[in-house]
């Protein structure tokens, strides 16, 4: 209730001051909208969205879907080409995905029924299902959860409109496995080809690739849920006085940080009303009724204006996830241009982790039977907390070297150590950096945190493992080792 009061003082807020100018200028429906808005709005209903097509992502390009039942070759790496569910890519310059991480292609974790991120994205899928349900009495999402994670570098980043030269993009980033394809760093990566399928409101869920450091909330494959809800100008308007005169869209308007060029100010209030009361009500269904939620402007290329959503957990602020009105640009490309919408994503595991107690990230990944038995549960709503394994004890050892010349960036260097040690190494922390005074070159010295999740390690196997590293890092890097 205090999220929505604050909603409503908001909106509002809009009617005051400088936008009061603004939309008056557009005469007595706009003023009556508002009026109306704020009269009903508390009793806005959730289920009231009309019934679209619940089309199959099956209907997408036939590359995409995902074997599900092993008859699919493993994902392996050759000397001229990475072969990825029966479809091979010719390497090039760009290629950088480890066969290692390829080990992780098809795993499915969010699929496996009584794993964690299962749990979460189940608990998820049937809050949508209950809250939003045609008068057919069938949902109105469509969840689709099990699209293939290689993707064009048009999907992920273009149909996005992320820039050309914007970091996200860079080779240190992702994983590619050519200089057309790669493996997906974002589900978001799926929203234009299931806009363009006809689809109007789904539920995406899948697994998702990108370099990264190493530590106990870091992993290079992790997985996300999104949502997205599309509007017609009828479906917007349809509860509110003279919506008839209402509309999404003006022509010659201009880009402010509350809305879009081509958007109406009461479409964007409405739509962001409806997708802030979305998510409380979906954080809450998680977390419990007594949340306490705030919101915070922030920046995505792909959505304006945007948000994330923090919440209040155990005496602290938590983001957990971001969100915002589609960017029309994306909307028209994927050929519905008469409709507008919102758009959200959160991190599975980031959910699980505080939901279920759950300290280290690398436990999602382990088969240990003391951890996945904790999980069965007779209900998707049973409560759980995490019980610890017994922790093994860590060993660490450092590693100092000269980076080479150029090109050198951390992330290969926790890639190579991913590649080598695995789920052996718990953490990998710079703790040192020291230029030359007289050649400037620049050494780096980092400490690599060893721990199994199941036994005790040797100082034997941490040697081998580390000596490994080291080679390494002089073979592939064109480091200079000091030691």
């Amino acid at each position: 209730m205090r999220s929505r009061c604050i909603l409503i003082r908001h909106i509002s807020s809009q009617l005051n001051n400088s936008t009061r100018v603004q939309i008056e200028t557009r005469g007595s429906a706009t003023m009556t909208f508002y009026k109306t808005l704020l009269k009903h709005i508390r009793h806005w209903p959730a289920n009231w969205h009309r019934t679209g097509p619940l089309a199959l992502s099956h209907k997408l390009n036939p590359c995409r879907g995902l074997l599900t039942d092993g008859s699919a070759a493993r994902p392996r790496i050759t000397e001229n080409s990475v072969e990825v569910f029966s479809h091979v890519y010719p390497r090039d310059d760009m290629t950088n995905v480890t066969d290692k991480i390829l080990s992780k292609v098809g795993c499915q974790l969010h699929n496996r029924p009584h794993h964690p991120l299962w749990l979460i994205k189940e608990r998820i899928k049937d809050h949508f299902y209950r809250s939003y349900i045609g008068r057919t009495g069938n949902p109105l999402f469509s969840v689709h959860d099990n699209l293939s994670p290689v993707v064009t570098v048009e999907q992920n980043f273009d149909s996005l409109l992320i820039p050309p030269e914007h970091p996200s993009r860079k080779k240190g980033d992702n994983y590619y496995l050519n200089r057309t394809h790669m493996l997906r760093a974002h589900t978001s990566a799926h929203q234009k080809e299931l806009v363009r399928s006809g689809l109007d409101r789904f539920l995406l869920a899948g697994d998702v690739y990108r370099r990264d450091e190493i530590d106990s909330n870091h992993y290079p494959v992790f997985h996300q849920m999104e949502g997205v809800r599309l509007f017609s100008n009828h479906e917007l308007f349809a509860r509110v006085e003279n919506g008839e005169e209402l509309s999404l869209f003006e022509s010659g308007g201009r880009r402010t940080p509350q809305k879009q060029e081509t958007h109406t100010l009461e479409a964007v209030k409405l739509v962001e009303f409806d997708l802030k009361q979305a998510l409380t009500r979906l954080m809450r269904h998680l977390f419990g009724e007594d949340l306490e939620i705030r919101w915070v402007d922030c920046y995505f290329p792909f959505t304006h204006p945007s948000f994330e959503m923090e919440v209040r957990f155990q005496g602290d602020w938590l983001e957990v996830l971001g969100c915002g009105v589609m960017e029309q640009e994306l909307v028209c490309s994927a050929g519905a241009g008469n409709k507008m919408g919102w758009a959200f994503g959160l991190g599975l595991e980031r959910l699980a982790m505080v939901l279920f107690g759950i300290p280290d990230i690398r436990l999602f990944w382990s088969e240990d039977e003391r951890f996945l038995k904790q999980f069965r549960l007779s209900d998707i709503y049973q409560p759980v907390i995490f019980q610890p394994l017994s922790k093994y004890p860590s060993l660490f050892n450092d590693i100092s070297f000269w980076l080479p010349a150029e090109g050198y960036t951390e992330n290969d260097f926790y890639d190579l150590v991913r590649s080598i040690g695995g789920d052996l190494v718990e953490k990998v922390t710079l703790v040192d950096e020291f230029t030359h005074p007289k050649t400037k070159r620049v050494s780096h010295c980092y400490r690599v945190t060893y721990r199994h999740m199941e036994r005790t390690l040797t100082q034997e196997e941490v040697r081998i493992i580390h000596g490994a590293i080291e080679q390494a890092a002089e073979k592939e890097l064109g480091a200079q080792g000091r030691y």
